[in-house]
């Protein structure tokens, strides 16, 4: 427990349970739709799916990491053929 008041104290905090599980699930997300987009040629899925993938890194909150997750996986509903 030391060990992370010591990582608090330089400013790092580890992610929530449902932020680990979503960066999870909207990345395997994200992997399947760019194999998708790759085999049948589809910039849509192709480039959905990276995002998908990456964009994790760059939200911090959970709450932001499922909304921007649920409308990407919309998007790519919409598009799935």
């Amino acid at each position: 427990m030391d060990e992370i008041k010591n990582l608090e104290s330089l400013g790092l905090v580890l992610p929530s349970p449902a932020y680990i599980v979503g960066a999870i699930l909207f990345g395997i997300i994200g992997y399947v739709a760019f194999r998708r987009g790759r085999k049948t040629m589809s910039p849509a899925l192709t480039w959905t799916g990276v995002v998908l993938m990456v964009y994790p890194y760059a939200v911090p909150q959970t709450w932001l990491l499922w909304l921007v997750g649920a409308g990407l996986c919309g998007w790519l509903y919409t598009q799935w053929n």
